[in-house]
C-alpha cells in the first residue's frame, strides 16, 4: 500500500527520492519522509499529509540533505498509528544512525516490541515498522548491514518490503522483500529500488523485480541479490517498455479525467491484442496461452475486490449466458476464510488491476491449495500475480495513476468478453454467426465510446453543478447493467465523498424506496433489451416519490426523454455490450461532481491505488 524508493549513485539523492515519491504517491499520501547519509551522519525529514508538505519542510532547511548521494524515501497509507509526523517513515533506531522504511504489515510486531522494550529500547511511534530498525540494531555492529538485515527479517511475520540505510555503512543500501513488491533499477553508475516501476522509468528501463524471500544490496559499484538463507543469487535484469509520458497529465486537470479519455484507445489495444485474423476452423480469440484446459471446466469462481469485483459480476453474466458455465463471484477477503465447497474441474479467476492486491492473492493461494485451475486478469503481467498463477491475461490498459479505477475497469470488462467468447467457442455454446456478431459489435465500441466522450463531457460538467451539495444518490440497473450501477455508485463515493448505493432496479421497492424524496437523485441505466421496459417502470416508481431521475439511455429515445429529468445519452448498442458505453457518463458524472466540490480527485482521502495489506 505504501510506496518506498531508494537511490545510490552520483546525483543528489533527495531530488531523485522526492521525484520517485511523487510517482508513487498514488500508493499512499497520509505522510512522507526521506532519510539520507551525508558526512557521516543520518539525516531524516518527515511530514504529515501530502508529499507537498514534505517538500515545503525541506525547502525551509535545504542544507539537511545537500550533498547526499544515498538515501531512502517513503509515502504512507496508514495502517498502524494515525497519520501523524511521529508515525511517518523513515523510522530510526535508538542511535539515530540507522533508518528503515516499510511497505506492508509486521504481524508479530507486538511481541517483538515487548521483547525489545525489555532490552531497553524506547519507541516513539505507534507503528509496526519501528520495531525493524531496533531489531536490526541488535545485530550491529557484530555483523555486516546485509547480515544484520537478514537476521532481523528472519524474525518478521507478515508481508513486507523494507529498505535500510545506516550512517555506519554509508556506501550501501539493503532491501528485502516478502510478498510485497520491490523492483531494482539499473542505471549508469547509479542504482535504484522502488515499490513500483513508475518511480524508475524516468531514470532507467533496466529493472529486476525481487522474488519472495530475497534481499538486495546496492553499492556504488553494483547490485547483489541474496535469498533469506544468505545464498547469493544470479539474476538478470530485463528491459521495461514504458513511455514516461504516460505518467504525466498531458494537459488534463487530473489523471482520472485523462484516463477516462484514454478508454477508446485502451479498448482498441485490448481487442487488437486478442482478436487476430483467425483462419477457418480456428478460434477468433487468441488469449496468448493454450486454452484447451478450459474445455473441461465445469465451474468458475471469480475472486476480486472493489471495482474489480464489479467487473467480475459482468464477467459472471457473460460466462453463464454465453459460455454456459456456472459462475460465482466472491469478495476475495471473504473467500480466504469461508471458501465454498470444493467442486471438481473448477477454474478460479483472480482479478486485480495491480496484480498485488493482498486479499486477491491470498484467495488465489487458497484456491491453489484446493486444487483449482488458476487464471489471472491484471494490468501488470510482471506483478506478484504472475508468480502465483500459470495463466495471465494482460489487460493492456497502460499505467493508471488515478486511485479511482476507470480505464482498467473497462479493460477488465473487455477481457471478460473475450474469455467468455473463447470458452463458448471451445464448448460450442454459440453459433459461428452469433460469435462473429458479438465480435463485430466489440470492434465498434472504441468509436462509440469516443462519441459519448465528445458529446457528453460539457453537458455532464454543467449538470454536475446541481449536485455539489447532494448528500445521497441511488443508482439502479438490471441484468448485465446492475454491476454498472454498483460501479457508478462506487466512483461517486470514492472521489466525491457523497453517499451512494447501487441496487438491482427491481429490488428498489423492497426497501430502498423508503429513502427517496426530492433530495435523493436516482441514476438509472436503461438500455434497450430484455429488461428495458422493467427498468423504465422501476424509474417511474422513483419519480412518483419525487426523486429527481437521471437516465443513461439511448439518444433520441422518446420514452427515456419523457421519463427522465436529465438524460445522459449513449449509442444504441446491443444490450449484451451496453456496459461498455453505459459506464462512461457515470465516470464523468462522478468526476465532475468531485471536481466542482474542490476535492483531490486523483488522491481521495483514506484510499490508495494498490491495497497490498489485508
Amino acid at each position: 500500500m505504501c510506496g518506498i524508493v531508494g537511490y545510490i549513485g552520483t546525483r543528489s539523492a533527495d531530488e531523485i527520492l522526492l521525484e520517485g515519491l511523487r510517482k508513487l504517491e498514488y500508493r499512499g499520501y497520509d505522510s512522507a519522509g526521506v532519510a539520507t547519509v551525508w558526512e557521516g551522519n543520518l539525516h531524516c525529514t518527515r511530514a504529515k499529509g501530502k508529499l507537498q508538505n514534505l517538500l515545503d519542510k525541506l525547502s525551509q532547511d535545504p542544507i539537511t540533505h545537500r550533498g547526499a548521494t544515498v538515501g531512502i524515501g517513503h509515502t504512507r497509507w496508514a495502517t498502524h498509528g494515525k497519520p501523524e509526523e511521529h508515525n511517518a517513515h523513515p523510522h530510526t533506531d535508538a542511535s539515530g544512525r540507522l533508518a528503515v522504511v516499510l511497505n506492508g504489515i509486521i504481524e508479530n510486531y507486538h511481541l517483538l516490541r515487548e521483547e525489545l522494550k525489555q532490552r531497553g529500547h524506547v519507541f516513539r511511534s505507534e507503528t509496526d515498522a519501528e520495531v525493524i530498525p531496533h531489531l536490526i540494531s541488535e545485530f550491529l555492529p557484530e555483523h555486516t548491514l546485509l547480515e544484520a538485515v537478514r537476521l532481523a527479517v528472519a524474525q518478521l511475520q507478515g508481508g513486507f518490503a523494507i529498505a535500510v540505510i545506516s550512517a555506519d555503512h554509508p556506501d550501501e543500501l539493503v532491501a528485502a522483500r516478502q510478498q510485497n513488491p520491490l523492483v531494482v533499477g539499473f542505471g549508469e553508475g547509479e542504482f535504484f529500488f522502488a515499490s513500483d516501476t513508475p518511480a524508475l522509468v524516468a531514470y532507467t528501463r533496466s529493472i529486476l523485480p525481487l522474488g519472495n524471500g530475497e534481499l538486495v544490496r546496492l553499492t556504488y559499484t553494483g547490485v547483489e541479490v541474496y535469498n533469506f538463507e544468505g545464498v547469493r543469487l544470479r539474476k538478470q535484469p530485463r528491459t521495461l517498455n514504458w513511455n514516461p509520458m504516460l505518467l504525466e497529465k498531458q494537459g488534463f486537470k487530473h489523471f482520472m479525467l485523462k484516463e477516462i479519455h484514454e478508454q477508446p484507445g485502451v479498448v482498441r489495444a485490448c481487442l487488437e491484442a486478442y482478436l487476430p485474423n483467425a483462419k477457418p476452423g480456428q478460434s477468433p480469440i487468441d488469449l496468448r496461452f493454450d486454452t484447451d484446459f478450459l474445455k473441461d471446466i465445469q465451474n468458475i469462481q471469480i475472486v476480486a475486490c472493489g471495482t474489480s469485483w464489479h467487473a467480475a459480476l459482468v464477467g459472471k453474466y457473460l460466462l453463464e449466458q454465453l459460455a454456459g458455465v456456472p459462475t460465482m463471484v466472491h469478495y476475495a477477503s471473504e473467500f480466504r476464510y469461508a471458501p465454498p465447497p470444493v467442486i471438481p474441474n473448477t477454474l478460479t479467476i483472480g482479478v486485480t488491476q495491480s496484480g498485488e492486491t493482498a486479499d486477491t492473492l491470498a484467495a488465489l493461494q487458497k484456491a491453489k491449495q484446493r486444487g483449482d485451475s488458476l487464471l489471472g486478469i491484471t494490468n501488470r503481467p510482471e506483478s506478484l500475480l504472475a508468480e502465483l498463477v500459470p495463466y495471465v491475461i494482460d489487460m493492456k490498459a497502460g499505467v493508471e495513476i488515478g486511485v479511482a479505477a476507470t480505464k482498467t475497469f473497462l479493460a477488465q470488462l473487455i477481457v471478460f468478453y473475450l474469455l467468455a467468447l473463447e470458452i463458448s467457442y471451445l464448448r460450442q455454446t454459440l453459433s459461428p454467426e452469433a460469435l462473429e456478431e458479438i465480435i463485430t459489435g466489440l470492434r465498434q465500441l472504441p468509436a462509440q465510446i469516443e462519441t459519448v466522450l465528445e458529446s457528453q463531457e460539457r453537458y455532464v460538467e454543467q449538470l454536475a453543478h446541481q449536485f455539489v451539495d447532494t448528500r445521497d444518490f441511488i443508482y439502479l440497473g438490471r441484468g448485465i447493467n446492475y454491476p454498472i450501477a454498483l460501479e457508478g455508485a462506487l466512483k461517486l463515493k470514492e472521489i466525491s465523498y457523497i453517499h451512494a448505493e447501487g441496487y438491482p432496479a427491481g429490488e428498489m421497492k423492497h426497501g430502498p424506496i423508503a429513502l427517496l424524496d426530492q433530495h435523493v437523485p436516482v441514476v438509472t441505466i436503461a438500455m434497450p433489451g430484455l429488461v428495458y421496459e422493467k427498468v423504465l417502470s422501476n424509474a417511474q416508481e422513483a419519480k412518483a416519490r419525487d426523486a429527481r431521475l437521471i437516465g443513461v439511455a439511448p439518444l433520441n429515445d422518446p420514452l427515456a426523454t419523457e421519463i427522465f429529468d436529465a438524460l445522459l445519452p449513449v449509442p444504441n448498442v446491443d444490450e449484451l455490450l451496453s456496459p461498455i458505453v453505459s459506464v462512461i457518463p457515470l465516470q464523468l458524472l462522478a468526476y465532475h461532481i468531485a471536481a466542482h466540490r474542490g476535492l483531490d480527485v486523483d488522491q481521495p482521502r483514506n484510499l490508495a491505488k494498490s491495497v497490498t495489506v489485508e
